[in-house]
């Protein structure tokens, strides 16, 4: 095994492979982060922990089934002489998922509509989990076909598949308690989760947009926010200075 990964070849692919796989993991973290928010503090670690392991899992599981992803590639029916596969299916049907949950966020943070809670809580946390879990599905075949276009080994996949999922679980938390910490982010992942979806329905029927020009817009989407979060922050500083000097003088 110590030979297999010394060679120059495979030890490059396992480099490129663990950083694409993780750059292919963030929209995963994105979607379980603001899943997760929605449950009680106390049972949003776990929630968090039990959906990357399952993405896990299931990245693992299909990688022992990569005849049968690869069956994915084969033509099943025709729309508009489109081809329309069995990996089109699923992005199509993922694409359409992510984008209806992420409206659906997007309207009930607009309107002002309480999410779940207290008696709620445990049919919430098994709604996260079976969300979650439908969604790293969709994405975990994603990756393992990206995977197989890299290399031909499987323990190359499999350790770059796992070095990947262990920065996913190490970065998962500070981007959830990111977003918790900053209700605005929240609406900028679901934005970005909507623009996901709609590039999902895209690819399905054949619509290939660099995924490069995505994760771009997602660092200068969030490099703006950063800087409004700095400025509110120092614009509260500002506020408050102005109050306490006011309290002072009064009192004098």
């Amino acid at each position: 095994m110590f030979d297999l990964l010394i060679q120059p070849e495979n030890l490059a692919n396992l480099l490129s492979l663990t950083v694409l796989e993780i750059v292919l993991g963030i929209d995963n973290v994105i979607f379980i982060s603001i899943l997760v928010s929605k449950l009680p503090t106390d049972e949003q670690p776990r929630a968090r922990n039990a959906s990357l392991v399952a993405a896990l899992a299931l990245r693992l599981g299909l990688l022992g089934a990569i005849g049968w992803i690869l069956s994915f590639e084969a033509p099943l029916f025709a729309i508009f002489q489109n081809e329309i596969s069995g990996k089109d299916l699923m992005m199509l049907l993922g694409g359409v998922f992510l984008m209806y949950k992420a409206v659906a966020e997007i309207h009930a943070k607009i309107e002002g509509v309480a999410e779940g809670g207290g008696a709620k809580a445990a049919s919430t946390f098994a709604t996260v989990m079976l969300q979650s879990v439908a969604l790293s599905f969709i994405f975990s075949i994603d990756s393992i076909v990206t995977a197989i276009g890299l290399s031909k080994e499987i323990l190359v996949m499999a350790l770059a598949i796992v070095a990947s999922s262990i920065v996913m679980m190490l970065f998962a938390k500070p981007i959830g308690d990111f977003i918790r910490e900053h209700p605005t982010t929240k609406m900028l992942g679901l934005a970005l989760l909507l623009l996901i979806g709609v590039l999902l329905v895209a690819e399905a029927f054949d619509v290939h947009v660099p995924k490069g020009y995505m994760y771009f817009a997602i660092a200068f989407a969030l490099f703006v926010e950063v800087l409004n979060i700095k400025m509110k922050k120092k614009a509260s500083l500002l506020d408050r200075t102005i109050q306490e000097a006011a309290k002072t003088t009064a009192n004098r």
